[in-house]
Formats: structure tokens, sequence, C-alpha cells
């Protein structure tokens, strides 16, 4: 019975030394001296802010992508114990003694470190030579410009480690397609592409592009089964489900769960709250919170309230009046109405209240039961403080001469009737009985005798602002704009603050309005109306691009016209740059362009039924050159379509996947083209040369790669390979 003790257990394991040397070698050149510079390094300064919002749990947006990334920096803080107390106001403050810097900088360095033994496997898997694919990683290695991004606390790197995994997780599964499918393993790497695939979205919108790639790919190879007439028709309708599940469902689930968690995380109001709707603001802990929790929910007649206007930019504001009346004539000659002004005012204040008026009745205070407003119910609006009524006419408005003029009437005798009557249109209602409520209901206001909607004017596609002269107090424009022209949210509003009106007398009431709401109502929007509101301002809301000294063009990159100044000691003259290999960079570009013309050549001698090498050299050819070649490419050419400020950096991704391509097309041209002995004798003698100038401009650009040693004067010079590059030199 206990038989099987008299045998010792054996486990046997196959161990690839290369990819563990490989991966040594990684995490020395990414760890090493991780805490040095102890200073804010670039873009630092402006991902090291979401760290600190994390860390006090206060809300933020950021237009440059969604959370993940970010939230992976927070986990370095968190793990290094930071409190969020630092100030990142400049580049190349001293970190203060609170600030765990190496926790901080590890999760990049990780992931920089892990990309080398990556690119390894990808060409094992590419069923390269176990030579090519370690020339591929050592290439990654001695890549200056990925180990200085990889050694800060920025996404480049994590970017990149999310996409390479993204791609080995795909050929490990396409590889084990046709003998192992749905085995396991086959479920594991497919899987596990799907969720790099998310991550990389996740950390930048840049990943999108390696996604689209691999999905491409995913249909082609799907569309080769199809014509496959070993695999069935379930066994088809299976394998179609499973990568649906894999690599459409679960990356949309895995970037919902990323903003699930980032609104779990961050609950507190911060800086950020204006640009979000009121329902938003009101969700958060403290902020709007305090003020509307508590509020009544549906507004009736003789409710007192102040409108917002829902598009929030250039800046939120609230419709407003004051006793000022517009100018009897304007600068350029125009004639006035001479009524008070209405605008849209960018603070909280007294004369943003508003009440809620039956025109079939005088009282302006809430009756008991009180009387909800319903989509498409007829009311005036009058002002609190000066209990002018909100009006527009045929006169045309200040700022906008086609648009009318809206203003709080006054009665001066003459042949103007006042025009008061507006018609509420819940924009987000779910039935045409909808009533009005409070912060949820996105309303629009049409005047009843002329059909103009009631719009903040002046806000551009991009949301620019149209402010009033002097006489304006250079407030907002508002005015009353015709519903041919077209939808937009500057005619929309929502009702923020509220309250039931109690007095009837004029100066309880002021009294009553100059006094904070009472009551705080807690608004708890959905999952999924915060998720989409917020991916829609992060797709939308832009700062203004302002040119920056070390932007450049995508057409730079290539070439390395440019570099980036990091970090500089003011007194030692120690200095890091984004800097790559140049060997490196320019050998990447010869391969590309030896790819693309024997790419050319042999198609034109295929289609004249000329095959000059065998059929599976041209399959793992044309494999190779899909993966390698196509990522970059979508990582490259987009940036030509964008109007955004551009760096260095950005090329990173692309120029990872065309350094790929330089061992791809060294085996190849071992393999098919140096036929002879002495010809791949030659080719081995120039690859070790070229090898060594490799790691010779590596090490000779180390001190400006890490940091130190601090170099003279002259040596600074000596770096500078060309005019272009920007090396610093500290005044003697």
């Amino acid at each position: 019975m206990l038989g099987f003790l008299k045998k010792p257990v054996v486990v046997t394991a196959e161990i690839n030394m290369n990819l563990v040397a490989l991966t040594i070698m990684g995490l020395i050149s990414r760890l090493w001296g991780l805490s040095y510079p102890r200073a804010v390094v670039f873009d630092e300064v402006y991902y090291g802010q979401f760290v600190s919002l994390y860390m006090k749990r206060i809300f933020f947006v950021d237009d440059s992508g969604p959370p993940l990334g970010h939230m992976l920096l927070a986990l370095g803080g968190y793990l290094g114990g930071f409190d969020g107390n630092f100030l990142w106001n400049r580049i190349g403050a001293e970190y203060s003694m609170n600030v765990p810097v190496w926790s901080l900088r590890l999760l990049p360095a990780l992931a920089g470190a892990l990309c080398v033994p990556l690119v390894y496997q990808i060409l094992v898997e590419l069923k390269f030579s176990h030579s090519a694919a370690l020339g591929a990683a050592l290439l990654i290695l001695l890549e200056n410009s990925l180990i200085t991004q990889s050694r800060f606390m920025l996404l480049e790197s994590i970017l990149i480690f999310f996409i390479l995994l993204a791609v080995l997780s795909y050929l490990k599964f396409y590889n084990l397609q046709r003998h192992r499918s749905f085995s396991g393993s086959w479920w594991f790497w497919l899987l596990l592409t799907g969720v790099a695939c998310s991550c990389a979205v996740g950390v930048k919108y840049m990943g999108l592009f390696t996604y689209l790639l691999l999905l491409a790919m995913a249909g082609l190879h799907f569309w080769h089964m199809i014509g496959d007439q070993s695999f069935s028709n379930v066994s088809l309708i299976c394998h179609f489900l499973a990568r649906g599940l894999a690599l459409l469902i679960t990356p949309v689930a895995m970037y919902l769960s990323f903003f699930y968690l980032h609104l779990t995380l961050l609950y507190r109001s911060g800086p950020h709250d204006q640009i979000m709707t009121s329902a938003f603001q009101a969700s958060l802990e403290g902020g709007l919170a305090r003020i509307t929790q508590g509020q009544p929910l549906e507004v009736a007649y003789g409710s007192q309230i102040t409108l917002r206007n829902v598009l929030g930019k250039p800046m939120q504001c609230w419709l407003h009046s004051h006793t000022n009346t517009y100018p009897i004539r304007y600068e350029n000659g125009r004639g006035s109405s001479h009524q008070q002004q209405v605008t849209c005012y960018p603070f909280k204040d007294v004369n943003n209240w508003w009440i809620v008026k039956d025109p079939g009745m005088q009282q302006l205070v809430v009756s008991n039961p009180p009387r909800p407003v319903r989509h498409g119910h007829i009311v005036q609006l009058v002002h609190g403080i000066t209990t002018r009524y909100l009006n527009t006419h045929d006169v045309a408005a200040p700022l906008s001469p086609h648009s009318q003029e809206v203003s709080c009437y006054i009665d001066y005798n003459i042949s103007m009737p006042a025009q008061n009557l507006w018609r509420v249109e819940i924009v987000n209602r779910e039935s045409d009985t909808d009533v009005w409520k409070t912060i949820l209901s996105e309303v629009r206001f049409v005047h009843v005798n002329t059909s103009a909607v009631l719009k903040a004017s002046g806000f551009t596609f991009i949301y620019l602002g149209a402010s009033l002269p002097e006489w304006g107090y250079r407030q907002l424009e508002v005015v009353g704009e015709k519903l041919s022209k077209g939808y937009h949210q500057s005619m929309v509003w929502n009702v923020e603050e509220h309250r039931y009106g109690k007095s009837q007398e004029q100066k309880e009431r002021e009294v009553e309005l100059h006094s904070p709401t009472q009551m705080d109502i807690s608004k708890n929007l959905s999952f999924m109306a915060k998720f989409t509101e917020l991916q829609w301002k992060i797709l939308t809301l832009k700062n203004e691009d302002t040119e920056h000294k070390y932007s450049s063009s995508a057409l730079d990159w290539i070439t390395m016209d440019t570099n980036i100044a990091y970090w500089f000691h003011p007194t030692s003259g120690a200095q890091i740059h984004l800097l790559g290999n140049v060997v490196t960079w320019a050998s990447a570009n010869v391969a590309a362009l030896v790819y693309m013309c024997l790419s050319l050549w042999y198609l034109v001698r295929r289609r004249r039924k000329i095959y000059d090498i065998p059929e599976d050299a041209w399959q793992l050819w044309v494999s190779a050159g899909g993966i390698s070649g196509g990522g970059w490419a979508v990582n490259y050419l987009p940036f030509f379509l964008m109007e955004k400020t551009l760096f260095l950096y950005h090329y990173l991704p692309a120029l990872t996947f065309q350094i790929l391509l330089i061992p791809i097309v060294l085996q190849h041209l071992s393999d098919h083209l140096c036929r002879s002995l002495l010809l791949k004798s030659m080719l081995s003698a120039l690859v070790v040369a070229w090898f060594s100038s490799v790691y010779f401009v590596y090490h000779t650009f180390s001190p400006v790669t890490y940091g130190e040693p601090a170099l003279s004067v002259p040596q600074l010079r000596d770096l500078r390979w060309k005019d272009t590059w920007n090396i610093l030199l500290r005044k003697q």
C-alpha cells in the first residue's frame, strides 16, 4: 500500500537559460540606480499630480487617456506608503523624504525590463532561430531610449509591455490552433490576448492600434479556417464564438472594470468637478454634494432654482441677471432694447436664482401639495432678486446679431410687449409626461412666441467662449437661438440648486435666496451613467495645445533629428536625455526598406510563377512582416493625422516593432540569399561588427541615459552627433 514511498518524487523542468539571462539583464539595466535622480524628471511632474489625487481619493479627469496607467503608477505609490503630499509644480524639484521614488518608478521599470524576454519569445513563436530571437532581445536591451523611458514614472514602457504581451499571447494561441484547439493552454493564451489588448488600450489609446492589428490578423486567420474543409460547421461556430468572447467581450468588460475601479477609488470632490454635469458632481463626496444633498427632487411651480448650462466649457456657468441694462447702442452702432441684462455667469451668486412661475397664477411660492412641472408645460422664469421675467424678442443679440437678445423685461411703456412664456422640454425624458427633476433632467427652454431656444452662446466646437464687453462684466452671452439651426449642448440646462419657495413677500424672499439650501440631497448615478459621461469627457475634452520646446513632428522621429532633455542638475551638469541608439534606429530603417523591396521583388516574380524561396519560407516572411512591419505602421502613421503636440516618446511603440525587423531580415538574408559558405561567413562577421557598434553607442550615451556620471562640457559637446540635438551645456 505504501510502496510509492520507496521511490523518490522527481520533478523535471526545462529552463531556457537564454530567457533567464535576458530577464536578469533586463532587470539590471532598468532597475539599477532607479531612485536617481531624486528629483522630478520631465513628465513625472504631470503624472505625479494624478498619483497624489489617487492617494487622497480625489476625482480628476485626464484627457490623455483611460485610467489604467495612472492606477498602476498610483499602485507603486501605495506600495511605497506615499501619502500624496508633494507639490508637483516644476521639473527638477527635489523630492521630499515622504515620496517613495523607487516605488513610484518600479512598475514602469519592471514593464520595460520584461519587454526584453517578451521580444525573444515573439521571435521564437514566429519560428525564427534562437540566435535571431536573442539578437532582437539584445537590441531592445541596449536601446537607450527605451531604457530612459522605462526608468521614470511614465507610461510608455507599460504600454509597450502590454502590446508585446498581446502579440506573444496571440502567436502562442495561433501556434496551438491546429493540434490543441480548446485545450486549457489554448484558452489561456486566447483569453490573455484579449486581456493584454484591453490593458494596452486602458493605459493609452495608442494601444488601440495594436489591438486593431491583432483583430485583423484573427479575422484573416479565421477566414482561412472557413476555407479549410477539415473544420466542421459546428467547429467553426465554436471557434468564432470563442474568439468573440476572448477578443471582443473580454476586452470590453476589462475596459469597463478599469473605469469602475477608477470611480470607486476617486469618490471625493476635486478641482476637475466643474467640467462634469451637476448629477455627476452631486455623486461625489463633498463639493456640490454638500449643497444639493436633500434638495427636493421634483421642480414645482414656485420652486427657486439655479440653472447650470450642461456644456460646462470653457467653464461652468449659470443663468444670471443683474440690474444693469444693455447699452442703448453698441460699439458697432446697432441698437438694443435697453432691457435688463441676462448672462451666463461662471460663479455661484445670489443673482443666479430664478423662480418657476405658473403663468396663470400670481403666487411665487410652492403650493401644498406641490404642483410639479412636466415636459411640455409652459412656465415663466422670474429673476429672484429683481423679480423681472426672463424675456426674448426680435431684437439682435449683442455679440450674435443673427440670434435674439435675451433679457429680463422692463416695461418702458413703449410698443414692445413682454414675451416671457417658455415651454419646458426635457431632452433626456423617458416619456412625454416626465416630471422636471433637480440635477437629473436636462431641459431646453423654447420661447412660445418665437420658437427660439435659450442658449449660452459663443461656444464653438472647441469650446471657446465669447464674453461680453466691459458693460456686461465679461460674462458669457445668452441668446435665443432658432430651433432650425440645430441642436447643441449649450442649449441644454439643468437645475443644480433647488428649494421650495416659502416667502411671497419680496423682502422675505431676498433673505431666503441669500441663505444656503438647508436640505442636502444625494443623487447616486449608476455606474454606466458615470462611465458614459466620463468617457465622453475624456474623448472630447481638449486642452489648448501649445508649442513645447521639445515637441517635434512625426517625420523627425525616423531619423531621430530631435531629442528631449528630461533632467538637468544645476551644479554638476549631469543630465538625462531621451535619445535613441543611433545605430539601432538607422538599422531598423534599413531593415524596413530591405523588407519592402524584397517583398515587392518576390511578389512580382511570384506573379510570373517564379518562386525564389520555398513556400513555408514565404509564409514565414509574410507573417513576420505582418506583425513587425504592420505593428510599426499602425503605431506610427496615425500620428500624421493627429492635431496634438507630439514628442519623440510617441514613436517608441512603433520603434519596438521596427527593431524586430532587423533580425528577421538578417536571418532571411543568411538562409536564402547568402547561399555560399563564404557569403554566410562574411555576413556573420558583418553582424558581429555591427552589433559591436550598437553596444559602443549604448555605452557612449549611457551617461545621458542614466544621468551619471556627470560629463564635462567638452564631453557633452562630443555627444552632439547631430546639430538638431539639444544637449545642455552649463555656463563655465
